[in-house]
């Protein structure tokens, strides 16, 4: 992606470093309307005590100054799917130039749906990118970097781990720039939503909504992200800022988190019914439908079969 030299947006708040504020609301409950977050884990399997314990672990490690990363990656080495080999990145490599990748590609869909609402009658409410390390508290309570990036609808703040990019790479073997841009635009997607009445809605129905039911709607409101972000792909390739491999990067990293791939690859066998962000072959389809047609109706996955 041609990033470099662009218009930076002003709306990325940096507060890495600064670490998480407690546990408001109980461990692994945000308060209000939950987070609208990109999968990096199996969806299912292990259960909470797993879940609580490997976290435990976890800071007990980082509180002793051990890098878990660190010894699951064999002293260091870039790890990819299958093992083997390393990775290369063509993303940005400094903390500095990522706040700045980071910043122009946000300032990128300020254009892009600004223009949009817009054409609409309507006038876009541009969202805070807030870049953090390890934990932070939002209004959706709090959340680690193992969360992986997420949307909360409570303070219209889209929050990121840029670490987690590295993870995408590494473990997932999602590399490029492009596949860090879908990932942002994405979120972008669910910011929205949010304006446009979709997050609410759900977050409303969903209570009444047994697991499996809420599951299935989750799942729409993912893929119309996806779909999104591919509306933005689309106005961002007629602007001639995307090169060769860019659309690529992106599919790549939409099949690496489909719900079907994450399990296989987590647990080894997949549970349809627990899906709550799309297979591989649908997110990557509905990014694909955005991005080739460029209109936010044809991202009308409540009405349309997924």
């Amino acid at each position: 992606m041609l990033w470099k030299g662009r218009r930076q947006s002003e709306n990325v708040e940096d507060r890495r470093g600064e670490g998480g504020m407690g546990f408001p609301g109980g461990f692994g409950r945000p308060r209000g309307s939950g987070p609208v977050r990109i999968p990096i884990g199996g969806a299912s399997g292990g259960g909470l005590s797993t879940i609580v314990i490997l976290v435990v672990l976890f800071f007990a490690l980082r509180a002793c100054g051990i890098d878990p990363l660190q010894i699951l990656t064999e002293d260091g080495g870039q790890m990819a799917p299958g093992g083997g080999g390393q990775i290369t990145q063509s993303g940005p490599q400094s903390s500095d130039e990522m706040k700045q990748f980071v910043s122009t590609v946000l300032a990128e869909t300020e254009d892009v749906w600004s223009g949009i609402f817009q054409s609409l009658g309507q006038s876009y409410e541009v969202p805070k990118l807030v870049l953090f390390s390890d934990s932070i508290t939002s209004a959706c309570g709090f959340a680690s970097s193992a969360s992986g990036p997420f949307y909360c609808p409570n303070d219209r703040k889209v929050y990121l781990d840029t670490s987690f990019f590295d993870q995408l790479s590494r473990q997932f073997g999602a590399s490029g720039d492009f596949a860090e841009a879908y990932v942002i635009a994405h979120e972008v997607g669910h910011h929205v939503q949010n304006l446009t009445g979709i997050l609410p809605k759900f977050n409303q129905m969903r209570q009444r909504m047994s697991e499996v039911e809420a599951n299935q709607m989750s799942m729409r409101v993912e893929l119309q992200a996806d779909c999104f972000a591919g509306v933005w792909a689309h106005y961002t390739q007629q602007k001639g800022l995307l090169e060769q491999g860019d659309v690529e990067e992106a599919l790549n990293a939409a099949q690496q988190i489909g719900d079907d791939t994450l399990q296989k690859r987590m647990q080894g066998y997949v549970v349809p019914e627990s899906f709550n962000h799309g297979t591989s072959e649908q997110r990557q389809r509905w990014f694909a439908r955005g991005l080739e047609s460029g209109r936010l109706q044809d991202c009308d996955t409540f009405n349309n079969r997924i």
